[in-house]
């Protein structure tokens, strides 16, 4: 961390000033906000001239070139407008920057720039104080609201005058320039047109817009065509044909990586893979004046144990003996390619705070011709961005090397569970999963400890040390003072104690199978095993496998406080927050003690999730949730089996530092923080990130760039301290142009999912999603303001980086959490919340934009999927097969009119209409096109951090209502809005800043 002192942004316990939202549409809000750097007068934009086309472009234009104007002339329509209101107060919600931009703060523009010297207004500027003069005269805007109509949201007219007989949608997609910095080849500019009214959402419809009409003035006219506007297929299969399949090396500063969708190789070459740091842009504003300008979040998605394909080299174990790693004195940055080696190689400069160190006699080297070591391709910690370090007893607890870590197994046994089969389904499978536990590359065995618990009312500890014949139960009956009953015999080598560990598992759903015990405690189960690790030293994993609200009289006991009354007030946000008490001390022991907690949940109806989840989601720890469950689907084993299997470092504790200029100020993930700057996590796996965000407290230097370094102390399965190092470096540029070409919308949605879902623990919806769509806004009307050719008002003009971020910004305020619909299960939402929380960028993409994949034509002789299609109705054939998938749920979706041939393939039945309900697995047949659609499930399944739930559904049956919703290009099944109808209001909010 830079030594400048730590500003704390306000609490989010409580309402902030700024933080609120628009009363009844977007009327006046409150006063000035003040959030971290992020503060400021609300700003006014020059209005370009209301023209004769809406025009849709994204182009990234090339270093100091400007983009190409615009020459396309498109289909007319008349519409209706009206001078422009005047604009509230801008609110902003934790994580989220308040959208406002300041006109006074443009950025210095490059003589080739096509702001220099030029209007963007395209007509003479207004009479009065010019925008770089002294601002308007009149009450600071942070004071009472300006009079004029409220602004009321979609319903706005659009500001300007009327065109003359002409004018109609039109939206030209043109490239420009492509993305990657120093390549200025130009694109041939692709132009699509199409006429017709702007379908808004429908008016009293929850999710949409306030005030939206259905459609805007004018005459009838065809419907605008969707394959004009932006398609995430395209963005998509664009990127793969051009970067995949090909190297990325790490040696170039701020250099965009491909897409997460893409199939590429990683060499490191002195910085992070983007496996395990990705950023929201790889050129960081130079000043807190510009990042507030364009409003664009400055954050990294760090997935500190990301697995690396085969084709890649693991991370390098550097070994500095009692010594330890070698850190600067003034920072405790660790020794990285960004040290700067001076005075012949004797001392070094710190690449974070500047600091010169003395290098220790055993490091020393000397310097070449260049000023750099020769032994720099020899250390991993001098040349690559990523590798270990074998951390020192002082890195220890209690400066004693730590034991090997524990699994223990605790297995609810009440009425349910034993009734539905559950608990025989678990002991039959943990008996071959033990087999595959964790082990370190090499090892014949693995050296983690295994443990068992049951319980209902009370817990059962079980002994099963290899010298016993029987295993030997032990209940603990007084659930207020938990302790484990035994300590020789409880956590156990798996390979030592196997047969006494086969025989308890052969005997517990017998030993339970007259229970007639429904009720069963939680917060014990996780108490006895943050105790039993104590007892062991050693840290570990609970699996617990539950199914009902915890009833019984113990510490944790909960209360039923579903209330579908709540829904659209202002007390919906209680619905997600965890009950206080029991379990917030639960999450700070289990993390002290490197205790994680893995929940499987089983309910058949509410069992307060948002509550019986906290502890897991502070711990590293994962959740799944089977509602309903029946032993026959069993996407739950391959849960199971992977949770089980995966990568683990634990009793972790992770540091991000960054060069002088910026800092880390808030994170997001499945941690816990005791202070402002240590991410805890009792465990960390190969699927969890941090989203961490930066904002500035000095000038970033253009010469120098910026650089981070992410440190995580873990222990690995085999019981050694270790330091995992990744470091990133970025550019930094007083030009807005080189901010947005360098953004990446996946992980922006990243950062903008978790921040909502933080927010709406603490505000109603409704602000929370206007804000999300001011953010859109502001951003994007920043972009056309500083970056974009001087082009006419009804122009929609996107970045090239970002031209399809308005669609996943739309399909975010579709998801469960942030619908207001009384039909959603709240713990369902709760459930999304969390599990978003810890996730990497692959996932929110997958989770926001489903991949809808034909399988109807598939070629049987490729190894290639076919080419997903747009999430959208209009995609699907009456005559096709369509798999959909999201990371959490998988759909085959059948037409009404599928061939017969394609049926007898594919489940060996004469026709569509012999298919039964509700199938949840594929037949086994033996033809090409059966193997192949059953290959590219289990593929997507294998390829996946969750096993996801497979649901056969057939075209006007009604479960396909279910699979409707995961088309997110429609409007929504609870009201939310089109992407095309988004689009257009976007737009509409973007001229209005512009006004």
């Amino acid at each position: 961390m830079s030594q400048q002192g730590y500003v704390a942004a306000p609490p989010y316990s409580q309402a902030q000033p700024g933080i609120g939202g628009y009363q009844g549409g977007f009327g006046t809000g409150p006063t000035q906000p003040l959030y971290g750097h992020y503060g400021g007068p609300p700003q006014t934009f020059t209005a370009p001239q209301a023209g004769k086309e809406l025009l849709f472009q994204t182009h990234s234009p090339g270093p100091m070139q400007s983009p190409p104007p615009s020459t396309s002339s498109v289909a007319q329509q008349p519409f209706q407008t009206s001078p422009p209101p005047a604009m509230g107060q801008p609110q902003m919600l934790p994580g989220l920057q308040s959208p406002h931009m300041t006109p006074q703060m443009s950025p210095p523009q490059s003589p080739h720039s096509p702001q220099a010297g030029m209007p963007i207004t395209g007509q003479p500027p207004m009479a009065g104080p010019s925008m770089a003069g002294p601002p308007m005269a009149g009450p600071p805007m942070a004071g009472p609201p300006m009079a004029g109509p409220p602004m009321a949201g979609m319903g706005r007219p659009f500001p300007g005058a009327p065109p003359l007989g002409t004018g109609g949608p039109g939206i030209a997609a043109s490239p420009g320039y492509p993305q990657q910095a120093g390549n200025s080849e130009p694109v041939c500019k692709k132009v699509s047109q199409f006429g017709g009214p702007m379908a808004g959402p429908q008016q009293g419809m929850p999710g949409a817009f306030p005030g939206a009409p259905s459609t805007l003035a004018g005459p009838p006219q065809k419907k605008l065509d969707p394959d004009s506007i932006p398609s995430i297929t395209q963005v998509i299969e664009d990127d793969q044909v051009k970067r995949g399949g090909q190297v990325f090396s790490t040696n170039i500063r701020g250099q965009v990586p491909p897409l997460v969708t893409t199939d590429f190789t990683v060499q490191d070459q002195g910085n992070a893979s983007p496996r395990f740091i990705r950023c929201t842009t790889y050129t960081l504003p130079c000043t807190a004046d510009l990042a507030k300008q364009c409003q664009v979040p400055l954050a990294s998605i760090i997935k500190p144990f990301a697995s690396l394909p085969k084709n890649e080299n693991p991370l390098y174990v550097v070994n500095h003996g009692e010594t330890g790693p070698i850190r600067c004195n003034r920072c405790k940055a660790y020794m990285c390619p960004y040290m700067q080696f001076i005075d012949g190689g004797r001392r070094y400069q710190c690449g974070f705070c500047n600091c010169v160190n003395e290098v220790p006699v055993f490091f020393f080297q000397h310097l070449d011709h260049m000023g750099r070591r020769v032994d720099f391709y020899e250390r991993p910690e001098l040349s690559l961005g990523s590798y270990e370090f074998v951390a020192t007893l002082d890195y220890c607890k209690n400066n004693k090397p730590p034991n090997p870590p524990g699994y223990i197994f605790m297995i609810d046994v009440s009425y349910n569970n034993i009734k539905s089969g559950l608990v025989k389904l678990i002991c039959n499978e943990l008996k071959t999963l033990l087999e595959k536990l964790p082990r370190e590359e090499g090892a014949e065995s693995s050296p983690v400890k295994v443990g068992f618990v049951t319980y209902n009312k009370v817990l059962h500890f079980y002994n099963v040390k290899s010298a016993l014949a029987q295993p030997q139960m032990m209940v603990v009956s007084d659930t207020a003072e938990m302790f484990v009953p035994l300590l020789d015999g409880f956590l156990v080598n798996y390979q030592d104690s196997r047969a006494v560990i086969y025989n308890l598992l052969d005997q517990i759903p017998d030993m339970f199978a007259d229970t007639n015990e429904s009720e069963t405690v939680f917060a014990p189960v996780i108490q006895a095993g943050v105790e039993a690790f104590k007892a062991a030293e050693c840290s570990g994993k609970l699996f617990i496998f539950h199914s009902s609200m915890p009833t019984a009289e113990a510490p944790g006991k909960l209360k039923n406080r579903d209330d579908k009354k709540l829904v659209n007030t202002e007390k919906e946000k209680t619905l997600f927050q965890p009950q206080k008490g029991v379990y917030e001390q639960l999450s700070k022991d289990c993390v002290a003690q490197g205790c994680c907690v893995d929940l499987f949940i089983f309910p058949s109806q509410y069992v307060d999730l948002a509550t019986m989840a906290d502890v897991p989601s502070h711990t590293g720890g994962s959740i799944y949730k089977y509602n309903n469950f029946q032993v026959q689907h069993s996407h739950f084993l391959r849960d199971l089996r992977k949770d089980v299997q995966k990568s683990v470092g634990f009793d972790a504790i992770m540091r991000v530092r960054t060069s002088t200029g910026f800092r880390a100020t808030d994170f997001f993930g499945a941690v816990h923080m005791n202070n402002t700057t240590d991410i805890e996590m009792a465990a960390v796996d190969c699927d969890k990130a941090v989203t961490v965000e930066l904002k500035h407290d000095d000038t970033l230097s253009e010469e120098t760039g910026a650089h981070m370094q992410c440190a995580l102390l873990y222990t690995t399965l085999s019981g050694q301290r270790r330091l995992r190092i990744h470091n990133l470096s970025l550019n930094c540029s007083s030009q807005l142009l080189e901010l947005y070409k360098s953004c990446e919308t996946d992980s922006l949605v990243n950062f903008f999912a978790k921040s909502a879902y933080r927010a709406i623990l603490n505000q109603p919806l409704k602000n929370v999603r206007e804000i999300l769509v001011n953010q859109t806004a502001h951003m994007l009307a920043c972009y056309r303001k500083n970056c974009a050719s001087p082009s006419a008002a009804s122009q929609l003009i996107l970045p090239d980086a970002m031209k399809v971020f308005p669609v996943y910004m739309n399909s975010l305020m579709k998801t469960a959490p942030l619908l207001g619909s009384t039909e959603l299960s709240t713990d369902d939402r709760a459930h999304q919340r969390l599990s978003v929380t810890a996730m990497g960028v692959e996932d929110t993409q997958l989770l926001l934009y489903p991949r809808l994949i034909p399988l109807h034509n598939t070629d049987v002789s490729s190894e290639a999927l076919p080419a997903p299609v747009r999430c959208s109705e209009e995609r699907l054939t009456d005559s096709g097969m369509f798999l959909l998938e999201n990371g959490h749920s998988m759909f085959l979706w059948l037409g009404q009119g599928c061939p017969p041939d394609l049926i007898q393939s594919i489940f060996n039945l004469p026709s569509l209409a012999h298919l039964q309900g509700h199938m949840c697995a594929l037949p086994e047949l033996d033809n090409p096109l059966s193997k192949k659609v059953r290959s590219i499930i289990s593929g997507l399944l294998d390829k996946r951090p969750n096993s996801m739930k497979f649901q056969i559904v057939r075209q006007k049956d009604k479960p396909e209502m279910l699979f409707r919703q995961f088309l997110v290009e429609d409007k929504g099944l609870h009201g939310s809005s089109s992407y095309m109808d988004f689009l257009c209001y976007v737009h509409r909010e973007i001229r209005q800043l512009l006004t």
